[in-house]
């Protein structure tokens, strides 16, 4: 008879560790000492035991999706861009992001020499027109059913403060779309852009909660025509939380698009987040996305497109897009994150915070939709008002140093003079435009810090 493994070790209770632990604590509290709250209002506990588990885990193993290596490419010029994404698909990347000045480019030379049934195309566009779209589906220029757009009007009322056109025809474009035979239109359409929250300052719930009743806006107009959608997501230093984040999205999503009738998973794109990067002592951004990014992988995206570690002062440069994607490339090949099938399931804590955030932003979203669904939100600036707030309580944290920043409020060198760097203007500078709603704004914590040592060095800027 095979023995097992473990039969020989007494099986020991999450009451009996708690026990052991207040008794080596010698009278000390045990919740003031060992237990600490999260933002979200959390209670993490020292340990976790299988009692923390409310769902049954053990029966099966999830198969996730191989994650891709994405290079994000800004398109000014179609030639420039179609040579820089030829060059980050020989240098490892598996997937390419073009940001495009509209759908009316010319395709069939930005798509030139790759081969885009093995390398995954997305686009996403920085104007939305109905002649463009028009002519974007009467095209016969490339396959469209291998490439993804990321189009995301409620996104762009979000983060602009206006729609691309107006609300009546941003959403008929995005019905026609919808509409068009597989065959003759991008696989997926709609893409939800829930990094704007995170960067912006809110909470994993309020992530949480904003993507799901964003993509609920879409749900509500065109209901089973949406086969699947993308969310965006930035990705901060909360390691495990993170990885609980990501894996709670994809629950909710499953819980949401089962009430209309929707099957297919959700595709999820993970990007390092802004809101922690720094100017000062830069090279510690490689460090942070490098946790961000395995965090993303760990919690099942699908993607995952990496930060420069100069980006919040250098323009694109081949050597910082060479490194951030061989960051990814690391993971992958040498540090065999592609072997890796969902190593977080079953784990006690991750299951019991993916449990946690998993209701808590069912609850607020759940809310959201009683008080008249998330554009009602954007319209009344509630949303704006609590990602403020919560942007302002983890503000205050930074600047007493009670949330450290190596190289800006804790451990800073005198030999760091950035003054002479700067290629771009490193902080939010928000343009001064009629709108019909206040911009969500996104904003890194040590602004106010940077500003002050660049003035210090005798910079001029405002």
């Amino acid at each position: 008879m095979k023995q097992k493994l473990f039969d020989d070790f007494k099986k020991v209770s999450a009451k009996e560790w708690k026990q052991n632990i207040q008794y080596e604590l010698k009278g000390a509290d045990y919740n003031q000492k060992l237990v600490w709250e999260s933002p979200e209002g959390i209670k993490v506990k020292p340990f976790y035991h299988t009692d923390d588990i409310q769902t049954n885990t053990a029966t099966h193993l999830e198969v996730l999706a191989p994650w891709k290596i994405t290079q994000h490419i800004v398109v000014k010029d179609i030639t420039l861009a179609n040579k820089s994404a030829l060059n980050a698909i020989k240098g490892g990347a598996e997937s390419i992001l073009f940001t495009l000045p509209s759908v009316n480019i010319d395709f069939k030379s930005l798509l030139e020499n790759i081969d885009y049934t093995t390398i995954t195309i997305h686009c996403q566009f920085e104007s939305l027109l109905t002649d463009d779209l028009e002519k974007f589906a009467n095209s016969t220029q490339i396959e469209k059913e291998h490439i993804s757009f990321h189009i995301d009007p409620i996104g762009q009322l979000a983060s602009k403060g206006n729609w691309f056109i107006n609300m009546g025809q941003d959403l008929q474009n995005l019905y026609t779309l919808l509409q068009t035979p597989t065959t003759q239109r991008p696989k997926n359409i709609i893409s939800i852009n829930a990094a704007l929250y995170q960067n912006a300052g809110g909470t994993m719930v309020q992530q949480l909660a904003y993507a799901l009743a964003h993509a609920n806006e879409y749900l509500n107009h065109f209901g089973s025509s949406i086969d699947t959608i993308t969310f965006k997501i930035a990705v901060g230093s909360n390691y495990f939380f993170e990885i609980a984040k990501i894996r709670a999205l994809r629950r909710l999503w499953k819980l949401l698009s089962a009430e209309y009738g929707i099957v297919s998973d959700c595709h999820i794109e993970a990007m390092p987040s802004k809101r922690n990067k720094t100017l000062y002592d830069y090279n510690m951004n490689m460090i942070r996305t490098t946790t961000e990014c395995m965090a993303a992988i760990l919690g099942g995206a699908n993607s995952v497109c990496n930060l420069k570690y100069d980006f919040i002062y250098h323009k694109n440069n081949e050597f910082a897009e060479r490194i951030a994607r061989n960051q990814l490339v690391l993971l992958k090949e040498e540090s065999y994150f592609d072997e890796l099938q969902n190593p977080a399931e079953g784990a006690y804590y991750i299951e019991n915070i993916t449990d946690q955030l998993a209701e808590k932003g069912l609850l607020l979203f759940k809310d959201i939709e009683a008080n008249g669904g998330f554009l009602k939100q954007l319209k009344y600036h509630t949303a704006h008002k609590k990602l403020k707030e919560s942007a302002q309580k983890e503000q205050d944290k930074f600047n007493s140093s009670q949330e450290i920043l190596v190289g800006s409020n804790a451990y800073t060198s005198e030999k760091d003079i950035m003054k002479d760097q700067l290629e771009v203007f490193p902080f939010l500078n928000q343009r001064k435009e009629k709108t019909l709603i206040e911009p969500i704004l996104e904003r890194r914590l040590t602004e106010t810090l940077e500003k002050e040592r660049l003035k210090s060095e005798g910079w001029q800027g405002k």
